[in-house]
């Protein structure tokens, strides 16, 4: 079957995976979604995941916490996600390595760019965990960030809507979804696609961002496939 795109970088959001509790992991949403990951896997693409960590803990929302340390908390968080994943994948027969932005050998590999792509070459998963390593950089930037690394064809930015709406989708009755959007009118009109920085990033290394609703597992390998699912971002 003819794929759209070899190489993706999929961004997961924590709060994806605390399905209907909205806070933590629910295992029976985690184990669906990675059964939609493994028929994307079963296309031949090669895969990269940026799991985020909102459904432990924002560093945003951390009140008189320093910014700092409350984003390192954040980055703990998405190790914990990404080791989630990573086991419901290995119970479907996948291979799959975590490797994270910062050390922790005990647990996972370290983040090195050409072993990541070599991972994927050889059919493994890849997850990438501590968002950048940095702090003020969200798991959003980190997911463009590591789509330039390793030369992604796209990022698949998987949330809990089904695009880019001019409005939010939940509050007004009449808002109308894109079917694409450039990136210019992304950042003019202050569209929820990406954080400014991670939009800024993909516009400028000519990155497309697919936007679709995760509910359905399926619409990663519709996507891969090249079918209308979710907004297209793109420059041109």
């Amino acid at each position: 079957m003819q794929t759209k795109y070899k190489r993706i970088l999929l961004k997961l959001s924590g709060e994806a995976l605390a399905g209907d509790k909205g806070f933590g992991l629910d295992v029976a949403t985690v184990q669906k979604i990675c059964k939609g990951i493994q028929q994307a896997h079963e296309l031949g693409a090669q895969i990269g995941i940026v799991v985020g960590g909102g459904n432990f803990w924002r560093g945003r929302s951390s009140g008189e916490m320093e910014r700092t340390r409350a984003d390192q908390i954040g980055m703990l968080a998405t190790v914990m996600n990404s080791l989630a994943v990573a086991d419901a994948l290995e119970q479907l027969g996948l291979e799959v390595r975590v490797q994270t932005a910062l050390t922790m050998q005990q647990v996972a590999e370290p983040y090195i760019r050409n072993r990541a792509i070599r991972h994927m070459e050889k059919g493994r998963i890849v997850i990438m965990a501590c968002g950048t390593g940095n702090p003020f950089f969200s798991t959003d930037s980190a997911s463009a960030l590591r789509a330039a690394e390793i030369d992604a064809d796209i990022v698949f930015k998987a949330t809990m809507v089904d695009g880019v709406y001019d409005k939010d989708p939940k509050k007004h009755s009449d808002a109308v979804k894109y079917d694409t959007l450039t990136f210019t009118k992304v950042l003019n009109d202050q569209l929820a696609v990406m954080d400014s920085t991670a939009a800024t990033l993909c516009r400028d290394n000519n990155l497309p961002i697919l936007v679709f609703d995760i509910s359905d597992p399926s619409n990663i390998a519709k996507a891969i496939l090249g079918e209308n699912v979710g907004t297209l971002v793109t420059e041109g």
